[in-house]
C-alpha cells in the first residue's frame, strides 16, 4: 500500500518573519517532501514569503485554531494529504527525516490520530510544561497520552473528518485539550514521540496580553463541551486552585476572574460530553480529565 500523504499548514502573524523563513527552510529540506505546505497569514498580506508554498493571507486574525481550519480545511477538500503536521511558526525541524518518522508512525497502526513532537529549546533541553504527562521528569519517556503540544504535532486526516477540526471559537488556549478529549473519545490514539524535536524558543505563555483571560474562559468551555456533568465541578475546582497557587499578578488575577466568568456566561459551542469509558481511559494512561 502506498504511503501516507504529508501536507503541512503554519499560521503566522507576520511578526517572526527570519524563524519563519528558517522554519520554511527545515520543512523544505525534508527528505519525504510534503504534497502542500499551506502559509495562513492571521491578517497579514505575506507578501514578504518567497518560499514555494500555497499563502493564504486573511483580513482577519481568527487566533490560532481558526487559522489552522483555514489550512486544514483546505488539505480537505483538495483530498491531498492522509496526515498533517502542524507547526508553530517561531519553531524549527533540525532534522531532515521527521516527515519520514511520522509517516512510517502513521503507516504503521491505522489507529493513531495524534503525534505530539517533543519540544526543546536551542540547548535542547525540554520544559517540564512541554511534556504531555503529569509526570514529566523523564522529557525522553515514549508512549500514549492524553494530551499534546500545539507547537508541533501531526493529526491523521481520517481522524478530522470523523471528529471535526480545531475549535475556532476558543481563538488562543486549551484548544489542544479540546482537540484530544474528542480524539481519545471516538477511539482514536495519541502518542508522544520525542525522537521527532520541534527546537523553539523557550518563553512564557503569558506573554500574550490575553493570556489568563483566555486560559480561564477557555477552561471553562472545555468543561462544559466535553465533561460529564458530575466531573465539571471537579475540574474547575481543581484548577481554580492550581491557577490561584500560581498566581503572582494582580493585572493577571482580575484578568483570569474576568475570563472565568465569561465562561460561565457565554455560549461554548455545542456540548458533546465524553463517554464514562474515555474518562477511565484517560485515567489508565495516567491523566484523568480533573488535572
Amino acid at each position: 500500500m502506498p504511503l501516507p500523504r504529508i501536507g503541512v499548514v503554519i499560521v503566522t502573524m507576520g511578526t517572526r518573519p527570519r524563524e519563519l523563513e528558517a522554519l520554511l527552510a527545515s520543512v523544505e529540506k525534508q527528505d519525504v517532501p510534503a504534497t502542500r505546505v499551506v502559509l495562513v497569514g492571521n491578517a497579514t498580506p505575506l507578501a514578504d514569503v518567497t518560499a514555494d508554498v500555497t499563502k493564504v493571507p486573511l483580513e482577519e486574525n481568527l487566533g490560532c485554531p481558526g487559522g489552522r481550519n483555514v489550512g486544514l480545511k483546505m488539505l480537505r477538500e483538495s483530498d491531498e494529504a492522509d496526515i498533517v503536521i502542524e507547526l508553530d511558526d517561531d519553531g524549527l525541524l533540525i532534522a531532515d527525516d521527521v516527515f519520514r518518522r511520522v509517516q512510517q508512525l502513521f503507516a504503521t497502526d491505522p489507529e493513531l490520530g495524534i503525534v505530539g513532537f517533543r519540544v526543546a529549546d536551542e540547548h535542547g533541553h525540554t520544559e517540564r510544561r512541554w511534556v504531555p504527562r503529569l509526570r514529566a521528569d523523564d522529557p525522553m519517556r515514549r508512549g500514549s497520552v492524553t494530551a499534546f503540544l500545539g507547537g508541533g504535532h501531526a493529526l491523521s486526516m481520517p481522524m478530522l473528518r470523523q471528529i471535526d477540526l480545531w475549535p475556532a471559537e476558543f481563538f488562543f488556549g486549551h484548544e489542544e485539550s479540546d482537540l484530544a478529549w474528542r480524539a481519545l473519545d471516538a477511539g482514536w490514539k495519541i502518542l508522544y514521540e520525542p525522537e521527532l524535536v520541534l527546537q523553539h524558543p523557550r518563553t512564557s505563555p503569558a506573554r500574550h496580553a490575553a493570556h489568563y483571560r483566555f486560559t480561564a474562559r477557555n477552561r471553562v468551555w472545555l468543561a462544559r463541551r466535553r465533561l460529564p456533568v458530575l466531573l465539571i465541578p471537579v475540574y474547575l475546582g481543581v484548577w481554580i486552585l492550581l491557577a490561584m497557587a500560581r498566581m503572582r499578578s494582580l493585572t493577571g488575577f482580575k484578568a483570569w476572574w474576568g475570563g472565568f466568568g465569561e465562561g460561565i456566561r457565554t455560549p461554548c459551542g455545542p456540548r458533546r460530553a465524553m463517554k464514562w469509558r474515555t474518562v477511565w481511559r484517560m485515567t489508565r494512561l495516567g491523566r484523568p480529565p480533573v488535572l
